[in-house]
């Protein structure tokens, strides 16, 4: 009932925009080829910005710009291969014009490892459409789920244990158990994980038994507010500490807060104040951008410090994947705060001294290629 796509010709190598090896001083023999694996759903996301306000049932809205990309799980594939990590992604993709698109996109234009990934026969791709507005999104979503893998993803390691690899991402359903996160875990890998919202309304900590396999939990400050029963991001994220070796809490504007359980180290960095085109897909950066820090074994507050810059420059772009920034992004940015000198008075001496890690990780005058963006159309026909 499902393939890969073994039957089409061979592809040509991916154009990928050469990036930094953020993890080239911690990579020794032996280590997992893969730095991070994941799975989930894979959707087409049309996102619609420039709204005025919410639609308004019985009238039209127009937008004043669209984009087109890859998104669900693609959205943290992508920003974690544009980081630098090599990313495997095991999915099921429409047999349809959509799924062609999204595995070329990620296949051949962000260097993803597919190789675990697998074409539905008849299934069409699930489908979101994101407007954005107001500084926030709204989402209206289709599809059905995929029928299950009736293979092992590559002749050894079946759908409910993955390879070897330095870290995995998950995200937790509340009251379900995933068993490939015990399977990884207990080959070595580290867990990262997320939560979607309760749709039930318990918030209760025992339907995040998972946690159990998990290094680090990134909710938002509503969701961990609401499993811990408290009034204040901060002492959630130290009764998260409780759960899991390290609770990392998103403060929406101002910032995130993070502890260290084993420790008992915090840090806390304000967000970067952006002007945002659009919000999807920016958590997914977050997480993306702490995991690459934490894997290269920068400080807490770095790591934090670099997650925030990764998010802000996410929304200032279109779409969920396409709008992860890569280093080409960040040297830019850098380059810019830099000018103004850790002396400067107010929000530019503040971050040039907050940021002043990235001198020892971007290199000198550090110029890749521009990397691809979300565009309204699917392609474009080329000239006859």
């Amino acid at each position: 009932m499902s393939s890969r796509r073994d039957d089409l010709p061979p592809a040509e190598p991916a154009a990928v925009p050469p990036s930094l090896d953020p993890l080239a001083g911690v990579r020794a023999d032996g280590d997992p080829h893969t730095d991070v694996y994941l799975t989930g759903t894979v959707f087409l996301d049309i996102i619609f910005t420039g709204l005025d306000s919410a639609p308004v049932r019985g009238t039209e809205s127009w937008a004043r710009g669209m984009g087109s990309s890859p998104g669900g799980v693609a959205n943290m594939a992508t920003a974690l291969a544009r980081l630098g990590l090599r990313t495997s992604l095991a999915a099921a993709f429409g047999d349809d014009h959509y799924g062609e698109y999204c595995w070329e996109a990620l296949e051949q234009g962000e260097g993803i490892d597919l190789a675990l990934s697998r074409t539905v026969p008849g299934w069409h791709s699930p489908v979101t459409v994101s407007m954005a507005y107001e500084g926030e999104r709204t989402m209206v979503s289709h599809g059905h789920e995929a029928p299950p893998p009736d293979f092992a993803f590559d002749g050894k390691h079946a759908p409910g244990c993955p390879p070897p690899t330095r870290a995995c991402v998950a995200s937790l359903v509340p009251g379900r158990r995933e068993p490939w996160l015990g399977c990884a875990a207990g080959r070595g890998s580290r867990i990262f994980a997320d939560v979607g919202w309760d749709d039930s309304g318990r918030w209760d900590p025992a339907d995040l038994a998972d946690l159990e396999h998990c290094e680090a939990f990134l909710p938002n400050a509503e969701e961990a507010m609401r499993y811990t029963r408290t009034d204040c991001p901060r002492a959630a994220a130290r009764k998260l500490a409780d759960l899991v070796p390290l609770a990392v809490v998103t403060l929406g504007a101002e910032g995130a807060y993070a502890v260290d359980g084993r420790t008992g180290e915090t840090a806390e960095v304000p967000a970067i104040a952006v002007e945002a085109l659009d919000p999807t897909g920016a958590g997914d950066v977050f997480v993306a951008g702490f995991v690459t820090g934490t894997l290269a074994d920068w400080p807490l507050t770095d790591r934090l410090a670099f997650a925030g810059l990764s998010a802000a420059l996410s929304v200032q772009e279109f779409g969920g994947s396409l709008s992860a920034p890569g280093w080409a992004e960040i040297a830019a940015w850098w380059q810019q705060v830099r000018g103004y000198g850790a002396s400067a008075a107010g929000t530019p001496g503040v971050l040039c001294r907050q940021y002043a890690f990235l001198d020892e990780v971007l290199p000198a005058a550090y110029r890749p290629a521009p990397l691809a963006r979300a565009l309204p159309t699917l392609g474009f026909r080329r000239p006859a």
